[in-house]
């Protein structure tokens, strides 16, 4: 799609300089003519009106907003059994953007909230390599982020928001709770609305409507809670698959009727696949667990496979490398990602995308 040009932010600057005679200052004020200049100086004692301070530099408004939608549970095996009749919104992002669907989950765990929580913050999660500690996948009131990994960890929703631009969270699970307690000032909308995936969809796609949000985040759950009712790749995993593929439509037609939202970047992926004819997703040996999507779609994406646009990672085919050496694209590059694109510093203390920075054009 068309690159759109910078859009410059509306900065209010310093209209000149100008010396001012305030009443109640105690001072005789001495003038001493010299040629055309006349220079003016309070006598010994008398207070000085404070120098303006300078007008702060005007900054280059992001050209793009970005939302980042996580398919929880998706196994991309899915789009080859369903068709891109059958999910043509889907289709659309990989067709139209830069993708691959031989992404990989983090190596520790295959389970959902440890491996969004590396989305978001760019880190792996065992804690003593430099992780976030997040290993545990239920809602527990009073844990942060930071208490898990032992020190400050950042987020994109620190980072974009640290720059002065807006955020947003929506979540189909209670237990993402977690991230509004550890960046709270970080996060300007949080939504939560429990297996709730049709009314988050709107409430994003209004969201991004009414308001400029410049990165948002929205969890969709329904494909995870098929895979754990009826087994990953039943009969009505798929119809919740459809269901998920119209739900991102709602989004993509939104941007085809709002122009104002030309400037809109999709980053989708997931936290984990499942193996099909099972309930489970644990395994982080399994292939149809550790393998994600990754999809970047939107204003000046090229339309490009990821791994051929970025020749520092390698497609790991079927395997699971480890977290040490030459790196495929994970789920974790969703964070720096996201910040590169709105042109932001990189989540401090970060890993995936910091060195090599994820190429989408």
């Amino acid at each position: 799609m068309p690159d759109l040009g910078a859009r410059l932010a509306h900065v209010t600057s310093s209209g000149g300089y100008r010396a001012e005679v305030f009443r109640r200052i105690p001072a005789v004020l001495t003038a001493l003519a010299l040629g055309s200049v006349v220079l003016v100086a309070p006598l010994p004692g008398a207070a000085q009106a404070a120098r303006p301070a300078a007008s702060p530099a005007p900054r280059k408004a992001p050209s793009v907003r970005v939302l980042a939608i996580s398919l929880d549970g998706f196994n991309p095996a899915v789009l080859k059994k369903l068709g891109r009749a059958k999910t043509p919104n889907l289709h659309r992002l990989i067709d139209d953007g830069a993708s691959t669907l031989n992404a990989r989950s983090q190596v520790e765990l295959t389970i959902t909230l440890p491996n969004h929580t590396s989305m978001v913050t760019g880190r792996r999660i065992k804690a003593a390599q430099g992780g976030h500690g997040v290993t545990w996948n239920t809602d527990r009131a009073g844990t942060t982020v930071q208490k898990a990994a032992g020190h400050p960890v950042g987020s994109v929703f620190s980072a974009v928001h640290g720059a002065g631009l807006t955020t947003g969270l929506f979540a189909s699970k209670t237990k993402f709770s977690l991230f509004k307690r550890s960046w709270p000032a970080g996060i300007d909308r949080t939504v939560i609305k429990e297996e709730r995936d049709a009314q988050l969809a709107k409430a994003v796609r209004n969201d991004l409507v009414k308001r400029h949000r410049d990165f948002t985040f929205l969890h969709l759950g329904g494909a995870d809670h098929a895979g754990h009712t009826y087994g990953w790749m039943s009969a009505k995993y798929r119809t919740v698959v459809r269901r998920l593929d119209r739900l991102v439509g709602l989004i993509l037609t939104a941007h085809d009727r709002h122009p104002a939202l030309d400037d809109l970047v999709i980053i989708l992926t997931a936290d984990h696949g499942g193996v099909p004819g099972t309930k489970n997703h644990s395994d982080r040996t399994a292939f149809a667990d550790y393998r994600v999507p990754f999809v970047v779609w939107g204003a000046g994406v090229a339309d490009a496979d990821l791994y051929a646009l970025n020749p520092k990672y390698r497609n790991p085919q079927r395997r699971q490398p480890g977290a040490k050496g030459t790196q495929p694209i994970r789920n974790g590059n969703v964070a720096n990602l996201a910040c590169d694109l709105l042109g932001v510093p990189h989540v401090a203390g970060s890993l995936f995308g910091a060195k090599h920075p994820l190429r989408v054009n």
